[in-house]
């Protein structure tokens, strides 16, 4: 896989995920997950006769593709990392959804809490020990027949955090087959990482990127034409 890169310094490394892919191994034995991925196009790039760091700072699910940033210093890392603690980043993804939401737009706040064992994640009350609060606000920008597109702010970075939410608001997303009862063979979830605005962790220059969800979902996904 020859990897899209949106952006390369010294510090980061800046890519395009895409849908299906694992962002860190899962068995040691494999090296087809994006991590890797990526540290072979560097050592290939660079000539680098040993081992090449690259931090992971956030995480995508496996099938959701889009813009994802990853560290190439410790340092980097460190700052990136920080900066998430502070929520300095913004998060917008695209997503499109069974259902036709009762509002345009609206905040979604819930409590979360993961079953590790089944690796799945619901919705729970408040005074859950184990729940961690989740937020998020969306728009949506256009429907058709019962499928809507909506934008998606993130606020929060809980695990499987977009498809719980909606899908409890009778909103699943399409090709989810873990949230959505309803998802056919589609193998493509349509949930996309569009856009990430971070701090640069060393001249802290505010840097944007944003890539297009693939248009294979009933929609025109040109975010431009659509804001």
């Amino acid at each position: 896989m020859q990897p899209k890169i949106l952006f390369e310094d010294n510090h980061l490394l800046v890519v395009v995920k895409p849908q299906g892919i694992a962002v860190q191994k899962n068995d040691a034995a494999s090296n087809d997950d994006f991590q890797s991925i990526l540290k072979n196009y560097l050592k290939k790039k660079y000539s680098k006769p040993g081992n090449v760091f690259l931090g992971i700072v956030h995480r995508l699910d496996q099938p959701v593709g889009g813009v994802m940033v990853f560290a190439k210093t410790s340092k980097a890392a460190s700052r990136l990392s920080e900066q998430i603690r502070r929520n300095i980043w913004k998060k917008c993804y695209l997503a499109v959804v069974d259902g036709v939401p009762k509002q345009k737009k609206a905040v979604l706040e819930d409590y979360l809490v993961k079953n590790e064992a089944a690796n799945e994640v619901f919705v729970s009350k408040k005074e859950n020990p184990k729940a961690k609060f989740a937020r998020l606000s969306y728009e949506t920008l256009e429907t058709s027949g019962n499928r809507s597109l909506l934008k998606i702010t993130l606020e929060t970075g809980r695990a499987h955090q977009i498809r719980v939410q909606l899908s409890s608001r009778g909103l699943p997303i399409v090709n989810d087959h873990k949230y959505n009862k309803n998802a056919g063979s589609g193998s493509d979830i349509a949930l996309w990482a569009y856009s990430l605005e971070i701090e640069h962790p060393v001249t802290k220059e505010k840097l944007v990127f944003s890539e297009e969800m693939p248009e294979k979902y009933g929609f025109a996904l040109t975010i431009s034409q659509k804001n």
